[in-house]
């Protein structure tokens, strides 16, 4: 049900989502969509990745700070309204979102929202009890 997720923490400085994509590049690794959220000094770039666990070893080598964390992807109705009636889900049973970014990805009707929810695992379990698509890494990456 989730999926892998590769967090890096650059510098805020010109050229450094370049080296990253750069280093992925050279190493012939897909990537499917990307999230920045940057400060003054620093950024956490969040990515998913064909290959997580080759992108997370030739980053770290090249000298980046990345992690793999899980996240759920969820498909959800692109319409008006179909974020809100799966955000409307958890705020009803209570999970609270840390953070989500979006993409489509060629599934008619459908846009993926990756999620981080403060407690995966009630978040588990509502999207199992309500019914909730998720989409796996075979799904993003096919």
């Amino acid at each position: 049900m989730q999926i892998k997720q590769l967090s890096l923490f650059v510098e805020n400085r010109t050229g450094a989502v370049t080296g990253i994509c750069n280093c992925l590049k050279d190493n012939g690794i897909d990537i499917r969509t990307l999230c920045i959220a940057d400060t003054e000094q620093f950024g956490i770039i969040r990515l998913l990745v064909k290959d997580n666990a080759k992108a997370e070893k030739v980053l770290a080598a090249a000298g980046f700070a990345a992690k793999s964390t899980e996240v759920f992807a969820l498909l959800v109705p692109d319409v008006p309204g179909g974020l809100a009636g799966i955000l409307n889900v958890f705020d009803r049973r209570g999970v609270a979102v840390e953070y989500m970014y979006a993409f489509t990805f060629g599934k008619a009707g459908k846009a993926v929202i990756v999620f981080s929810f403060a407690d995966p695992a009630k978040a588990a379990q509502v999207i199992r009890e309500e019914g909730l698509e998720t989409a796996s890494e075979q799904d993003i990456f096919k």
